[in-house]
């Protein structure tokens, strides 16, 4: 019986551990592979954008000649301020001198004007004196004679004491150009005052001269060269129209110390530029040239050489040598000088009247 009851008890536990529910078995779960957010992505870092470095720009060399070139000389403005009566000199039966002075690039120009006597108005004659040791100089120096024979010819004539000349002031004059600057004011202050009530009301500026000896037909070649109001030019033993020809005279021949010296310093293209002789297509002024035989001062073939350019330019020129003369004239070979000049200026200036 208790095996009985044994057996029933195995049987019955054997049936209750075959009904108890099973343990469910556990599957991996999918995997899925991670994607990383725009967030989680470190931002790459900027970098700046590397801008072009500025071209150093380069400064233009100033041009240490250009305010005496022709073409700077051509390029600028001239004639500020009036030319002034200081006081009258005297009066003969053919013309009133007076001491005049202007302005010049703020120099104070002394100088004289003679006035023919009687109706005007008279056609105009700049006359510029050659050189002379400015210490020596004095207003009414040897080229007055001259002025006076022009004056007592009709012309009314403004001689300059050009910078440096006492009592005129002085100022820059690297190749003689401010020499010009001083006749190129005059010219301007002319053109303002001529015709008004004043000290060029008898002026005519549309007739107009130059007259230069030496150093003064050295600065009227280059005045000629540089302004169209210039009607009738006369050179009287004059410089050359060449500058490196000139200041190599003054250095060595003249022998006066060290002019000369820096303006032969200056390469042949800025004489070039500077010398008038290279400019002497653009004269427009007829031309009256005359020279010594025996002038030790200045090589007559300076002038011989002006002569032969101008002509074969097809200028109206005029070319006279007078044997045994020096460089300042003497005697029969001044009075034909003189009367030569007069015929010219009247030729040219006076024609139409």
């Amino acid at each position: 019986m208790l095996r009985r009851s044994v057996w029933i008890f195995l049987v019955l536990v054997l049936g209750l551990a075959a009904c108890s529910p099973s343990t469910p078995s556990v599957h991996p779960t999918a995997t899925h592979p991670l994607v990383p957010s725009p967030s989680q992505t470190p931002a790459p870092s900027r970098t700046p954008t590397a801008l072009p470095s500025p071209t150093p720009t380069s400064t233009p060399t100033p041009d240490p000649y250009a305010d005496v070139t022709v073409a700077g000389l051509r390029s600028r403005t001239y004639g500020s301020g009036e030319l002034e009566v200081v006081q009258r000199y005297g009066r003969n039966a053919d013309f009133t001198r007076y001491e005049i002075r202007y302005p010049s690039d703020g120099l104070s120009i002394a100088g004289f004007m003679n006035v023919p006597n009687g109706e005007g108005p008279f056609p105009v004659i700049i006359a510029i004196h050659g050189y002379i040791e400015p210490g020596r100089y004095n207003t009414l120096d040897y080229s007055a004679t001259y002025a006076d024979s022009l004056a007592q010819a009709g012309y009314l004539v403004l001689h300059p004491n050009l910078r440096g000349y006492t009592p005129s002031d002085d100022g820059p004059n690297r190749f003689r150009a401010g020499y010009a600057v001083d006749v190129l004011n005059l010219i301007a202050i002319l053109e303002a005052q001529a015709g008004r009530p004043g000290p060029l009301e008898q002026a005519d500026p549309d007739r107009l001269g130059l007259w230069g000896h030496s150093m003064g037909g050295g600065v009227a070649i280059r005045v000629m060269v540089v302004s169209p109001e210039v009607d009738a030019v006369a050179l009287y033993g004059s410089m050359s129209a060449d500058d490196d020809l000139n200041f190599e005279r003054i250095n060595t021949f003249f022998k006066t110390g060290n002019l000369g010296i820096e303006e032969l310093q200056a390469s042949p293209e800025d004489f070039a530029r500077i010398s008038p002789v290279n400019f002497l297509a653009d004269v427009r002024a007829a031309v009256s040239i005359h020279h010594g035989g025996a002038d030790l001062a200045v090589p007559p073939a300076w002038s011989d050489d002006l002569c032969q350019r101008l002509q074969d330019l097809g200028k109206d020129v005029e070319c006279f040598s007078y044997p045994g003369q020096p460089h300042t004239f003497i005697d029969k070979g001044d009075t034909l000088f003189r009367q030569r000049v007069r015929d010219f200026f009247d030729r040219v200036l006076k024609a139409d009247n």
